[in-house]
């Protein structure tokens, strides 16, 4: 990135600002100095024409008094009289070229000496005969002056775009610098300095502003690499566990074969293996969770389907009582697998810290689907309710039986349910045990 800024360095926000501002600047004084060379030259030129005219009715106002076709004397003018053909009859100066025949109209261009005239036409009439008379004057001066304003023009033109353009790269520079401070900062980060922060001005501005989200986003990015950190510091234990116990029994066997049974030793890997795969499975789950997002998930579940498959599996078992009775119909939008296991999950903890009974209930209202399970425990202290719904956490402190599972149940319920647009709390249950609510969004009624 750094070398395609280097060859292309037309691409930076100061020069392309420069280059704008330029750009625009430039138009409007490009077009205001052609507005103002045009309006200048009409209004030279129409004074002149206005000096002429005066002049051209005063040469007529003498022919015709003279009565005679002929021009009056005069030294410093330049007269021509032409007929009413446009044939030149008499002019003040031999020099003139006048356009055979000279074209009607209120003004005439000539040259004369090499000099630019512009002539105003008066007509007079002389013995039945129809005349006009012309009167020049000099554009030369008025010629040079529009030329050496255009000129002028375009040179201050030019001198200030790029005083424009310049000051623009400078104004924006100083104003980015900040910008490309946080920027060396920040990319100056390994991945173990994800703790350390950007500089926040005090002046309150965007940038400021820039550097507090960025703030915002390395610590989140810290939080996040210390959570996954520890994530694969906690699966890397938990799989070592079931390993080395497999390996153990495994090493027994190999050296004391005598010793150890067959079905001994098939019991415990299977039942390791199982512990494994629960957990790989669970790992995968999660990793789907974190990779999918709540639009578009799924089709229309009936939760109390899931529910009842459940109490009767755990019935099955003959570990607890279940209370189905509070089951009813409630059909929610979503993935129906991921669902089947946040019921499981929910059951299989209540099952494991249940001293006799294990509640399970269901009902819609309002748009939302309610589910409740709730076990008879030893319930969770307020201030480990939030801990429960976090990876490889266990409180076996508080809830005394355990029959082993990975610490991630409770975590997949969380997630699951926030990817389908619903909630999840921790209550005091009316036997003194945990009660798990999840609120979940209804299946909206067809149009």
């Amino acid at each position: 990135m750094v070398g395609r800024s280097r060859r292309r360095p037309w691409r930076a926000v100061r020069a392309r600002a420069a280059l704008g501002a330029a750009l625009v600047v430039g138009l409007f004084l490009v077009v205001g100095s052609f507005v103002f060379v045009a309006l200048l030259s009409v209004s030279l030129h129409g004074g002149v024409a206005q000096s002429a005219s005066s002049e051209a009715e005063v040469a007529a106002a003498r022919v015709e008094q003279s009565g005679t076709v002929r021009l009056p004397e005069s030294d410093d003018q330049l007269l021509v009289l032409v007929d009413a053909d446009g044939q030149v009859l008499e002019s003040s100066d031999d020099e003139i070229e006048l356009p055979s025949p000279v074209p009607s109209g209120d003004t005439v261009d000539a040259t004369v000496d090499d000099e630019h005239v512009l002539f105003a036409a008066e007509d007079v009439e002389v013995d039945g005969h129809e005349l006009r008379v012309l009167a020049g004057r000099s554009l030369d001066d008025v010629d040079d002056a529009v030329s050496t304003v255009a000129a002028l023009l375009a040179v201050a033109v030019v001198v200030l775009v790029v005083l424009v353009a310049v000051t623009t790269r400078v104004v924006v520079g100083r104003a980015l610098a900040p910008v490309e401070q946080i920027r060396r900062e920040v990319a100056g980060l390994e991945a173990d300095e994800l703790h350390r922060r950007v500089e926040v001005s005090p002046a309150g501005d965007e940038v400021s502003r820039l550097a507090e989200t960025m703030n915002e986003m390395l610590a989140r990015l810290d939080r996040a690499q210390a959570a996954q950190r520890r994530f694969v510091s906690d699966a890397s234990h938990e799989l070592r566990s079931p390993l080395t116990s497999m390996r153990q029994y495994a090493e027994v066997a190999v050296a004391h074969p005598d010793r150890v049974e067959v079905t001994e030793l098939a019991g415990t890997v299977l039942a390791e293996g199982a512990r494994v795969q629960d957990l790989v499975d669970s790992l995968l789950l999660l990793a789907r969770l974190d990779e999918r997002s709540r639009h578009g998930v799924g089709r229309a579940v009936d939760l109390d389907d899931l529910l009842l498959a459940e109490a009767s599996r755990v019935r099955a078992l003959g570990v607890v009582r279940v209370d189905a009775s509070g089951i009813s119909a409630a059909q929610v939008q979503g993935d129906e697998t991921i669902l089947a296991r946040v019921v499981r999950n929910l059951v299989d903890n209540a099952v494991r810290h249940a001293r006799s009974t294990l509640t399970i209930s269901s009902s819609e209202a309002h748009g939302r689907v309610r589910l409740v399970v709730e076990d008879d425990g030893a319930g969770i202290a307020p201030q480990d309710r939030g801990r429960v719904f976090e990876r490889f956490v266990r409180l076996d402190e508080a809830r005394a039986r355990d029959d082993g599972g990975s610490g991630l149940g409770l975590a997949i319920v969380s997630d699951a349910v926030r990817l389908h647009g619903g909630s999840v709390e921790v209550e005091t249950g009316t036997a003194g045990g945990a009660r798990f609510v999840v609120t979940l969004p209804g299946v909206a009624p067809p149009a």
